[in-house]
């Protein structure tokens, strides 16, 4: 529905806002990694040409400390000397243009007391630590079975490998934005985020206002993948900066910056053992993980979760530890904890498969679990068996020779891999509104948000349908805090969440628009047994569409809002379920790695939109391809910098990388999630995506890469 709106450059997001006044932010940010501010010389800077203010934490603008916030740095920007990350805020300019408070912020001197840097993971990982929160540890035995340790001794068939990840950056295509504006004591706030509540939520917190003074808009964003889910410096800065010099103030992060105000994926180890019987039948997964933390905030991925959803195995355990560094925030993104903690597991499972000479998608169908493996209790829906047969017929997996590197073409090593993905559904609570007008549209409106993944198109076909009016006539209005509270964008959740609501709001609407129909004196349907079909009114032979009867009466329009409840649902599972297969090209003289052909089967439920539905698959797929080929954040040890913080060195893949992507839908609606059937699929793409990368590609040329990415040096 918003694809005419990009296509043509007339989508307005949060860094287009412009008002009347505007000045503009520049963030200032530190150049060590570690140590204290002692002195900040910002004459230069405050004589410069438009500058209209310079904060430091020895000129700081009042923020108060985040108290539920765990995403965001526990220490608001600008409220201490302390230095905890290269990149951190330290500074916010102010001037009449961009250009001028750009210019200013090159102008000031600052002077640090220098302490050493925890950078290195690696150097780390023998000193990790329990997690800040949660159990360290989680088992589940079979009776009789001491320890996990023991299941695997006992055991027919082991083996054991360690798989690495570095971290990795967001690398959205919309720099963060926020334009904030102030009439009296209230606060408008145009700003990327991935739910205007959050937004609301956080800034009342950190600027000590009520939550009803401020108002956040937020139609469009350019991508997120979970660093706009929480509240970084620019935000509160410019928002109190708006507040200090009585005039709008807008700051629109650097490239550069995106990399390190905003937070990451975190590093990770992971170290896998497997043991099972000798026809393939798993009896212990052993399955611990370390990921890096930082020490500004107390968020941790826990990327060793998966193994308790997945497979079937009397017996299980995760291990949780972190090692905790000097460098930016580590934040959500996409599928956290599943995308790393997949590579590992689909990489160990196929590493199970070469030692019991079992076919690896075989070995997945003989351990696909009919319950949760860790409570036993059954799944709402699971069609997992029908995506590998379907997907294994496509693709052509038969033809897959199990000889590593026996597959020439030209110059290429050609190779197979597969690997299951899986991500968690949920439903939680949602409101929305819906309004018939008298111009016979529909607007569908509530505060949930569109990070390009047609959430927008899901809110407008759901509405037509159940209205009965063609999906042109209706507008959905996302990202604006004043509408009725929606599903953050988060957690795979939006369509499943607010679907719902969607559908009774519009039932809601038709019942309020029957009512006034039968009790309003100037109405045709005064009196009458009416009802609401197809976007008209009907009585008997009275036949009226919705609009014209408004306009007859007129009234502009009528409106209902409906609130969708939280599944409560506590005795079964809810997962969408799928499985990639993938075919590598590996050049056999450069040791170049190509994707050639990709196939992804998913059973998420009810499918409301083919088109977006699709597009989110593919974007997971490309997050996954970009995981395991090419994206490195590489972190100097001594100084804690990101040294390759940009679009050039930061390597993502771009359309010459991505053969054409096939997707696959079961479309098997899960009724016990809730009447709409849908199921999550935004981060289920992305899970398992670089195990089959690795595994194809071992079957391209025999080598086990076990340390993401996978690039040429590794294949040589």
């Amino acid at each position: 529905m918003d694809g005419q709106l990009k296509a043509t450059g007339a989508a307005a997001y949060a860094g287009d806002h412009h008002v009347e006044r505007l000045a503009y932010g520049y963030l200032l940010t530190s150049t060590i990694g570690r140590g204290t501010i002692t002195a900040m010389d910002t004459g230069a800077a405050e004589r410069a040409p438009g500058v209209l203010a310079v904060y430091t934490p020895f000129n700081p603008l009042k923020l108060f400390r985040y108290a539920k916030e765990e995403n965001a740095e526990l220490t608001p920007p600008l409220q201490d000397t302390g230095v905890r990350y290269y990149g951190q805020a330290i500074g916010l300019v102010v001037a009449e243009t961009f250009e001028q408070a750009r210019d200013a912020a090159a102008l000031i001197q600052t002077q640090y007391a220098t302490e050493p840097v925890r950078a290195s993971f690696e150097d780390g990982i023998p000193g990790a630590t329990p997690p800040p929160s949660g159990s360290p540890t989680t088992d589940v035995l079979a009776p009789g079975v001491g320890s996990i340790d023991e299941a695997l001794a006992a055991s027919e068939v082991r083996i054991t490998a360690t798989y690495t990840a570095p971290c990795n950056s967001h690398a959205a295509m919309e720099p963060h934005p926020t334009t904030a504006s102030w009439n009296g004591d209230h606060l408008t706030v145009h700003t990327a985020t991935q739910g205007a509540m959050l937004a609301v939520a956080r800034l009342s917190e950190t600027l000590g206002i009520d939550a009803a003074k401020i108002h956040v808009i937020n139609p469009h964003v350019g991508g997120g993948f979970g660093n706009k889910w929480g509240m970084w410096a620019h935000t509160p800065l410019t928002a109190a900066a708006a507040r200090a010099l009585g005039r709008p103030v807008k700051t629109i992060l650097t490239r550069e910056q995106t990399f390190t105000v905003v937070g990451h994926r975190p590093e990770s180890s992971q170290t896998v053992s497997l043991g099972a019987t000798e026809d393939g039948v798993l009896t212990a997964v052993k399955h611990d993980g370390i990921s890096s933390k930082s020490a500004s905030n107390n968020f941790f991925e826990s990327v060793a979760n998966l193994t308790m959803s997945l497979y079937g195995s009397a017996n299980l355990h995760t291990g949780r530890k972190v090692v905790t560094l000097d460098v930016p925030v580590t934040t959500i993104m996409r599928a956290p904890g599943e995308a790393n903690g997949s590579f590992a597991l689909e990489s160990a499972m196929d590493e199970l498969a070469e030692k019991l000479g079992i076919d690896p998608l075989e070995l997945r169908r003989r351990n696909d679990s009919p319950v949760v493996p860790s409570s036993k209790l059954p799944w709402s829906s699971k069609h997992l068996d029908e995506c590998y047969r379907l997907g294994a017929e496509e693709f052509g997996w038969s033809r897959r020779d199990p000889r590593p590197g026996a597959v020439l073409d030209g110059d290429w090593r050609v190779g197979l891999g597969v690997a299951t993905a899986t991500y968690g559904a949920s439903r939680g609570q949602a409101s929305v509104k819906v309004r018939l007008a008298a111009d016979g549209t529909a607007t569908v409106s509530g505060t949930g948000a569109d990070l390009g993944t047609g959430q927008s198109t899901v809110w407008a076909l759901l509405a037509a349908g159940s209205l009965g009016i063609p999906v042109r006539r209706v507008r959905a209005e996302l990202g604006d805090s004043a509408s009725p509270v929606a599903a953050n964008a988060g957690g795979s959740g939006s369509t499943s969440t607010n679907g719902p609501a969607v559908q009774l709001a519009a039932d809601a609407a038709k019942t309020e628009m029957v009512r006034v129909a039968v009790t309003d004196e100037r109405s045709p349907f005064h009196g009458k047994e009416a009802r609401f079909e197809n976007g008209r009114l009907v009585a008997g032979s009275l036949t009226m569409p919705f609009g014209d009867l408004l306009s007859r009466l007129d009234v502009p329009g009528v409106e209902a809002t409906a609130t969708s409840p939280r599944n409560q649902d506590r005795t079964r599972g809810f997962r969408s379920f799928g499985v990639h297969f993938c075919e590598v090209r590996v050049n056999r003289w450069t040791g170049e790695p190509r994707i050639s052909r990709w196939l992804t089967v998913a059973d998420a439920g009810r499918i409301v939109s083919p088109d977006t539905a699709r597009s989110q698959i593919i974007g997971g797929v490309v997050m996954g391809i970009g995981h395991a080929l090419l994206e490195d954040t590489r972190i100097e040890p001594a100084t804690g910098r990101f040294a390759n913080a940009n679009l050039a060195d930061y390597l993502v893949p771009v359309n010459a990388d991505i053969p054409h992507i096939g997707v696959r839908f079961l479309d098997h609606p899960d009724t016990a999630l809730s009447p709409l059937g849908a199921r999550g699929i935004g981060e289920f793409g992305i899970v398992g995506a670089a195990g089959a990368v690795a595994n194809a590609v071992r079957n391209a040329t025999g080598r086990r890469v076990r340390d993401l990415p996978i690039t040429l040096d590794k294949l040589l």
